[in-house]
């Protein structure tokens, strides 16, 4: 999926100058790649916020001052540690003729036999690695868990993907599993009570650093 998306050229970089463009609803980001020069750029936060929202991963068509329109995809996003308000965005300009590296989310459907036999599903992934040509990066993959029972899990190998797309996530990672009932308890459990020693722990080592 290509979205458009329009960008003002920003000349002023200091932190005063990028504070103001945030409280006139714009986000300082900056465009570069290899057959351009790297340019400060302002885009409208609420068109960049439904961007992140929707399609994080998505190519944008960005039309840019002095530089015309380009295809981009968005290489970093930087958040305030405190608020997690965007304060700023890398757009890297990408070839439509060469492969690229990005993160596809995965929707997992189904009403599995597992889960409505008392077991707890349990996500491990929810993306993976793909390298593609920017035409056949897909929105999301739809991963099936309706036959998965109760000990069973999915790892990245058993997905079924166009042979278009080469997966860069290792092949043995699980992307989700059902747990027993009274396995997925025996952990809650574990956890508590390795929680509750190490707070003991430091209780005593306290009481003696005291005498």
């Amino acid at each position: 999926m290509v979205l458009a998306l329009k960008a003002e050229a920003r000349r002023g970089t200091t932190k005063s100058e990028r504070k103001g463009l945030r409280s006139n609803g714009k986000i300082p980001g900056v465009i570069y790649g290899s057959n351009i020069t790297s340019q400060a750029i302002a885009i409208e936060e609420k068109q960049l916020l439904a961007l992140l929202r929707s399609h994080p991963n998505a190519i944008v068509e960005m039309d840019v001052p002095e530089l015309g329109k380009q295809s981009v995809m968005i290489n970093e996003v930087q958040r305030d540690p405190i608020s997690r308000f965007v304060t700023h965005v890398d757009f890297h300009q990408i070839n439509m003729n060469e492969p690229v590296t990005a993160t596809v989310r995965l929707d997992f459907h189904g009403d599995s036999i597992g889960v409505r036999e008392g077991g707890i599903l349990q996500i491990q992934h929810h993306e993976i690695s793909i390298r593609c040509l920017p035409d056949d990066l897909p929105e999301s993959i739809v991963v099936d868990i309706s036959e998965l029972e109760v000990g069973k899990n999915i790892l990245v190998s058993e997905l079924k993907l166009s042979n278009k797309l080469e997966i860069k996530t290792d092949e043995h990672d699980v992307l989700v599993s059902i747990l027993a009932p009274q396995k997925a308890e025996e952990e809650v459990e574990a956890d508590t009570t390795e929680a509750s020693g190490a707070a003991a722990e430091a209780a005593d080592s306290k009481a003696e650093d005291d005498k």
